[in-house]
């Protein structure tokens, strides 16, 4: 560590500093006469002063104090081990749960010799470990790499020592991923490139919601390796009831077969169903001969209605967008021909309704007096002086019935829904809509998502604007000819989905139920075993606004009735709890609180699904390892060759120490020595003047 002293002014002026903390010193004690010190005294303090003032008068030089400090660092080697389960399917489970993890720890000290070592695991996570469980559900060597660049760049790092069969199942390509990496790979192949005897189920395809009454097809992917001339038998279960079975004989070496069952939802909710192939003898692993999945039972599909005061080509366009969801359908009729009750929709769309033909009473008197979501849509045939009297959030002023061609601008303050970056790119790319001229006066309820731009023109005009009425959700969208964007941006990208984003998340606002509830808990239907299942509660005070001054508790169940208590930590404003990881199985919880005098509860269930992906692929890859050692200057080594590693990195003359310097500058009137200097140089001379009777 070295010190030196910096100033923007030349060297002279020091001996200015000098010259004037001298001349004071002389003018104080020896040209003032009446000073009764002795000489001797004198002439410390004159020193002192003349020190004192010397330091102050440099200190007005904004002088800096320059540390420079000087380190060395080892060439950093990380040793990555696979963690998943994957590693102990095979034959060789033993040996990676005991040789293998000695001499892995033998290699780790070895190169923490010459080298700078950190070891870790990974799977579905990272962690800081050489003594490997095989206990991972999953593998994500990607998420390795990200780790490693977020931890170690700009460091030392020589080599990453990557253990594993190869085999991922999350995550981009790990010889994608690791392209980039400035530093040498070594692979240490694990597992077994031979296909074993087996038979599997190695795809599901399934719908993952159904509704209630509906049948719904599963369809089923076994393989089988290496049994020629067997039996087996695909079925599908839930709990002790067995709702198909279909036998099979196996032909050749490899065999594929797809089977497809339709099974019915007889009851709402999370529906959870086993699908088993039975097992053939001398398996390689029995893990992969079920597999579970998870159907949402709707009891119905929420229905919208779709009124329109003549053809249009808007209509099919808007039909085709909402029923990509399979949560809503959609009835479509001509105002003329609408003579039902509004009260079983979940949402109305009015395509130009109120009309200049029709002004729709029948419709308008049924919606003043039901809290039902309208999505209005103004065109060239609307009655706008009708449209006005709809309490919507928007006053359109009349005009000489002209109209403007006006495109869309994106409201970057919008906040109702979030919109994706695809759809955000292509807004810009839709044609203009045909729009009535007038001075727009939107509500102050009202929220805009589209603006109008008019020419090269950017307004404050809504295209697009949503408006919370007291006791009813509504929306405008201002123009007409919106099937034009549907065809855009087919043109543009070869598909609808901007389109269809667009108006899944406007249906998807307006229709939602809203809980009214003081009391809400909030969780996911479904978590995989390896999630943290983690849950959030508001409580809400009879003026809907959050509070989290009581406690919360909950209780949740499993699948044999036990019981296990939480209690929930508070947010800013709400609460929040981590359950952990919990094993698979159906589980039921009751929430509860009490605030005001008023006891609150919530009830529900979710279900934890079991992960079996790992054993889904039981031959490694030690082909992706050998290449993503080969383009990193490293080599792929067996597990009996790890020694190999060692005298490889001690061969090679780029791995070396660095040697670092490090500057650090310092203002020298915030040094605290300098303060606590200057201040005992003052000190002493008021000490001394004061013991001699002087002030």
């Amino acid at each position: 560590m070295g010190f030196s002293l910096i100033t923007l002014y030349p060297v002279w002026f020091l001996l200015v500093c000098i010259l004037a903390g001298s001349i004071y010193a002389i003018l104080l004690y020896y040209r003032e006469k009446t000073n009764d010190f002795s000489q001797a005294t004198a002439l410390i303090l004159a020193i002192l002063r003349g020190v004192s003032v010397t330091l102050i008068a440099f200190l007005l030089l904004s002088p800096l104090l320059k540390t420079t400090t000087r380190y060395t660092e080892k060439p950093i080697v990380l040793l990555a081990l696979d963690n998943s389960n994957s590693i102990t399917l095979g034959k060789d489970s033993s040996y990676y749960k005991t040789n293998f993890v000695d001499k892995y720890r033998e290699l780790a000290e070895d190169l923490s010799k010459k080298y700078e070592v950190q070891s870790y695991t990974f799977g579905d996570k990272i962690s800081l470990s050489t003594e490997p469980e095989y206990n991972e559900k999953q593998t994500n060597i990607e998420s390795l790499f990200a780790e490693i660049r977020d931890l170690y760049s700009n460091r030392n790092l020589a080599a990453l020592i990557l253990a594993s069969d190869g085999i991922y199942n999350q995550g981009a390509d790990p010889l994608y991923v690791s392209d980039n990496a400035p530093y040498s790979i070594y692979t240490i192949a694990l597992g077994d490139t031979t296909q074993q005897k087996d038979i599997k189920i190695s795809k599901v395809n399934y719908n993952r919601i159904a509704f209630l009454g509906n049948d719904f097809p599963v369809e089923i992917t076994v393989s089988v390796f290496k049994y020629p001339g067997s039996q087996s038998s695909v079925s599908v279960s839930a709990g002790n009831q067995q709702f198909s079975s279909e036998s099979f004989p196996i032909v050749g070496q490899q065999f594929t077969r797809t089977f497809t069952t339709k099974l019915t939802a007889t009851k709402p909710g999370i529906q959870r169903y086993r699908i088993a192939v039975s097992g053939l003898p001398n398996e390689i692993s029995t893990a992969n001969n079920y597999q579970e999945i998870v159907v949402e039972v709707l009891d119905s599909r929420q229905k919208i209605l779709l009124l329109q005061s003549a053809p249009h080509p808007d209509i099919a366009a808007l039909k085709q967008a909402i029923e990509k969801n399979q949560n809503y359908s959609v009835d479509n009729f001509m105002l003329s021909d609408f003579n039902s009750l509004i009260a079983p929709y979940s949402l109305v769309i009015l395509h130009q309704v109120p009309s200049l033909n029709d002004v729709g009473f029948q419709v308008t008197s049924q919606l003043k007096t039901l809290p039902v979501p309208v999505l209005y849509i103004i065109g060239a045939q609307s009655n706008i002086p009708a449209y006005n009297n709809l309490v919507t959030g928007l006053i359109i002023p009349p005009s000489l019935s002209s109209f403007n061609e006006a495109t869309a601008v994106l409201n970057p303050d919008f906040s109702l829904f979030s919109t994706g970056t695809e759809l955000e790119s292509m807004i810009s790319e839709f044609p203009p809509l045909k729009v009535p001229f007038s001075q727009y006066k939107p509500g102050t309820a009202a929220q805009v998502l589209l603006y109008q731009k008019i020419g090269n023109v950017n307004t404050r005009i809504p295209l697009i604007l949503f408006n919370q009425g007291v006791d009813r959700k509504s929306a405008t969208i201002t123009g007409e000819g919106i099937w034009r964007w549907r065809l855009a941006n087919y043109a543009k990208v070869g598909n609808q989905q901007a389109f269809n984003e667009l108006f899944t998340k406007i249906i998807q606002y307006l229709a939602v139920k809203e809980d009214k509830s003081q009391f809400r808990v909030m969780l996911k239907n479904t978590f995989s075993e390896n999630e943290i299942v983690e849950i959030d509660a508001e409580l809400y005070n009879d003026s809907y606004q959050l509070v989290n001054e009581p406690d919360v508790n909950m209780v949740i169940t499993d699948d044999n009735k036990k019981n296990f208590a939480y209690a929930f930590t508070r947010t800013s404003n709400a609460y929040f709890l981590s359950a952990g990881s919990l094993p698979p199985g159906e589980y039921s919880f009751k929430a509860t609180t009490s605030f005001g005098g008023k006891a609150f509860q919530k009830t529900g269930s979710f279900t934890v699904m079991s992960l079996n992906i790992e054993s889904m692929n039981t031959v490694a890859n030690h082909l992706l390892l050998n290449n993503m050692a080969s383009r990193h200057k490293g080599k792929m080594v067996y597990p009996e060759q790890m020694d190999d590693i060692v005298k490889l990195l001690a061969s090679r003359d780029d791995l070396k120490t660095i040697a670092y310097t490090q500057k650090r500058y310092t203002d020298l009137v915030s040094f605290l020595p300098v303060l606590l200097l200057l201040l005992g140089l003052l000190s002493a001379e008021w000490f001394i003047r004061k013991r001699n009777g002087s002030y």
